[in-house]
């Protein structure tokens, strides 16, 4: 007899706890198997956990009502985007809130904090710290320029909370650990983001002088949607794309650029296409750039060709 077949229908293919199972008529021996999984004390799965969330979901059933998932585990389950060195991290952050007794299982990181200073949101069944404490949590783990990454992606592309609800969450924080390096990144948050390219080329710019672009620009001429580019100098119209690797290696999104700069070039527009090593170790260069394209943008016309056919040919 399959081992599945000595579990109760409700068991079978998913994670459960060892006292759910005795508890529906499972005899401890199916339980000490080594065809199950045991990700956490007390707990037994199918299939090993293999990501961040699979092993979120693994503790979830020994959660309370009073906790939630936090710090870089909210993250991972919200999509917000986290630097390399924490994306592969093992292990599970859980928050208590209130005064109870933070979690003590192996793997996990317990933390506390006030009542008033933090709620619970589910995706389905999940708990998870609301987004707008995370973002303060994450202060502590995060540099000034992560922070911003996260909050523009919590106001921006993931649409998780608005500017106001984090100054909020920043207020009710008042001296936690890293409430400084929140106070900081807060001032520089800016809604409308659509990746983490952009939000990294935008601050490489700033960080340089540069004035602020305009983020996720239309470009309208003459009453004509010419294009929505990711960064925009409208003044001297010049338009900035971050180009990730989806622009180089999916053919679709290619000859949509490659359509984008030459309906731009028809109205006398700059497209400047940005890379990672542009918003690292090229960046003082890249600045340089852009600063130049602005100044001559600034004063007139980027096209000094003759706009007759006639002598354009003759």
């Amino acid at each position: 007899m399959d081992l599945a077949d000595r579990f109760p229908a409700a068991l079978r293919r998913r994670l459960f706890r060892v006292r759910e199972a005795l508890q529906r008529g499972v005899e401890a021996s199916c339980l000490r198997s080594r065809r199950l999984f045991r990700p956490f004390h007390g707990t037994r799965c199918w299939t090993p956990p293999r990501t961040h969330a699979e092993r979120a979901l693994a503790v979830a059933p020994r959660l309370r009502s009073d906790q939630a998932f936090s710090h870089t585990t909210a993250a991972h389950l919200l999509g917000i985007p986290l630097p390399r060195r924490l994306e592969e991290a093992r292990l599970v952050h859980v928050t208590t809130i209130g005064k109870d007794q933070a979690i003590r299982v192996r793997g996990t990181v317990g933390h506390r904090v006030r009542a008033d200073r933090a709620s619970i949101v589910r995706s389905l069944t999940t708990p998870i710290i609301d987004p707008a404490t995370t973002f303060v949590m994450l202060a502590r783990l995060l540099s000034t320029d992560e922070l911003i990454v996260v909050g523009d992606a919590l106001v921006g592309w993931l649409n998780w909370c608005t500017p106001a609800e984090l100054a909020a969450a920043v207020r009710r924080h008042r001296g936690s650990r890293g409430i400084r390096r929140a106070r900081a990144a807060l001032a520089e948050i800016r809604p409308g983001a659509r990746s983490p390219g952009e939000t990294r080329l935008r601050l490489a710019l700033v960080r340089r002088g540069l004035p602020q672009p305009e983020l996720n620009h239309d470009v309208i001429v003459d009453g004509r949607w010419v294009a929505c580019v990711d960064l925009a100098y409208p003044n001297a119209r010049v338009a900035i794309e971050y180009e990730s690797d989806l622009h180089r290696t999916d053919p679709v999104t290619f000859r949509k650029d490659l359509s984008r700069g030459e309906n731009l070039k028809d109205v006398d527009w700059w497209l400047v296409r940005a890379t990672s090593e542009d918003v690292g170790l090229l960046a003082d260069g890249f600045a340089r750039r852009i600063r130049r394209l602005l100044a001559t943008g600034t004063a007139g016309r980027h096209d000094t060709r003759s706009r007759d056919p006639v002598a354009t040919f003759s």
